[in-house]
């Protein structure tokens, strides 16, 4: 066993006093409430942190209000939006280690991939949106106004910041997820209240320091800590905010788009996924079996696109389902803090319940659990676990469990695959393990999901645009796509 040492700053920062970031103030609630925190791997209490209120909210937005209307950030020039960026990454970049050791024991992932996966893509993605600052145009065009034929025009498109940014993110990548909103706000220059889960706000008032450092304005960024019911419901329907981008579960998304349209509030919601994982015959079947497990059990299968839906052509199903089940048996779990460790808890006493209803569910149907189905303690814990000998309709296989569970079936040809590949109410990602180019060409553009890997799953790049099809979500992240969500489009029309 090899536990990483804690930092004396990661120390320092959970023994801290309680408090989130408003306009230039580090604050309390109004009414002093806090919630505690819990670390994962132990179900210890990790600290507490403000239980933000109604006030707190609306003066959040305020300041973001103000900060947008009538602050220096108004009037910043594109150039100097792209060098606060790159300041900000280069500060995550010094305190990458921090905020992996924060983000393990706050969410329970390992921290030597914290820094790896979730802090350095959080430092591309930064330093991917900074280079959009400069590039935001509008355009120029020739017009005919055919109700004024005798006269002269000149006419052009303007592409301008969206104003303010309501976000609020899930706990399964608190860091990345709240860098993928705050990247496009500030490169087009928006201000935003970020609202991050209630189980994971700490890299989230660290982010804030960092903003802080980084030379921002007052108001430009600012977190408020607290429950959805109070501080996100207080958020989304606020009047103030331009635009809400979120990030969590299809239910929650659902009302937060339903609240958005009452106030024609620009809306991008990044929702659930059941994602299907497509192993054709031809494919290289230890690659495959490898990439399959990576797809579900990676961040303990709190992955909104995870692979949870294994097909395998028929005559490979039992050998790839076999390879699959001695992957997830070999690995080890335990703290994210021990570099030894596979896999870590999950994020809560609720989410390991809930992962343990459908396990149970799919033994009470006659399912066949080829290999784990057990969870314990003390934290949050559920071993890898693949079912078979499940039907396509089953819950198990439509649901989202967001936890490391992996339902496999067999298929007997493409048109077979592609029809339960898309038999789903989600579309968010899919995979195809083939070396057929010729039938990968065929399936990719049937596939109804926002991404399609092939001989990989869930590999982001800041320049592709990530988000889903039908109930996976509206809009996208990432990408140049992200830039055209925090922007509004207006036309000019000068009469010469």
């Amino acid at each position: 066993m090899a536990i990483a040492t804690l930092l004396p700053a990661t120390t320092a920062f959970i023994q801290r006093a309680p408090r989130m970031l408003i306009g230039a103030e580090w604050v309390e609630a109004a009414d002093g409430q806090t919630m505690p925190l819990h670390n994962p791997a132990t179900g210890e209490q990790l600290c507490v942190v403000p239980r933000a209120t109604v006030d707190d909210v609306d003066r959040a937005v305020l300041a973001a209000r103000q900060a947008f209307d009538d602050s220096p950030w108004s009037r910043i020039r594109p150039r100097e939006r792209q060098n606060l960026l790159w300041k900000l990454a280069d500060l995550i970049q010094r305190d990458a280690e921090l905020l992996a050791q924060l983000e393990c024991l706050n969410n329970g992932k390992s921290a030597a991939v914290a820094q790896a996966m979730d802090v350095q893509l959080a430092i591309d993605f930064l330093r991917y949106m900074a280079g959009w600052a400069t590039k935001i145009e509008g355009s120029s065009v020739e017009v005919s106004v055919p109700l004024m034929p005798d006269q002269q025009f000149h006419s052009f498109i303007r592409r301008e910041a969206v104003g303010v940014v309501g976000a609020i993110v899930a706990w399964n990548f608190p860091l990345l997820l709240a860098c993928w909103k705050l990247g496009p706000a500030l490169a087009t220059g928006c201000t935003v209240v970020l609202k991050p889960a209630d189980e994971t706000p700490l890299t989230a008032l660290k982010l804030a320091e960092l903003v802080q450092e980084a030379g921002y304005p007052d108001g430009v960024f600012n977190v408020v800590t607290g429950t959805g019911i109070t501080a996100g419901s207080a958020l989304t329907h606020n009047p103030r905010v331009d635009k809400l981008t979120f990030t969590g579960s299809t239910a929650v998304g659902k009302e937060i788009g339903k609240i958005a349209m009452d106030n024609m509030t620009r809306v991008t919601l990044e929702l659930g996924g059941k994602s299907p994982t497509i192993v054709m015959a031809d494919a290289d079947l230890g690659s495959a079996a490898a990439g399959a497990a990576s797809a579900i059990f990676f961040n303990q299968g709190q992955v909104c696109c995870a692979g949870s839906r294994l097909y395998v052509q028929r005559k490979h199903f039992d050998n790839v389902v076999a390879d699959i089940a001695g992957i997830a048996n070999a690995m080890k779990l335990g703290s994210g803090l021990d570099t030894s460790v596979d896999m870590g808890p999950l994020i809560s006493a609720r989410q390991q319940e809930r992962v343990w209803r459908y396990i149970e569910m799919g033994r009470d149907s006659g399912a066949t659990l080829a290999c784990g189905g057990e969870r314990f303690g003390p934290g949050y814990f559920v071993k890898p676990t693949v079912i078979v000998d499940v039907d396509q309709q089953h819950s198990l296989v439509q649901e989202e469990i967001f936890g490391p569970v992996l339902v496999a079936i067999p298929f007997d040809d493409e048109a077979d695959a592609l029809r339960l590949a898309n038999d789903s109410p989600y579309g968010l990602g899919a995979s195809i393990w083939s070396n057929d180019l010729a039938a990968v060409h065929r399936m990719i553009p049937r596939i109804k999901s926002g991404s399609v890997w092939v001989n990989c799953h869930s590999a982001l790049d800041p320049a592709l645009p990530f988000g889903g099809y039908k109930m996976s979500g509206v809009g996208r992240e990432m990408g140049y796509a992200a830039i055209e969500h925090y922007t509004e489009l207006k036309s000019v029309l000068i009469k010469l």
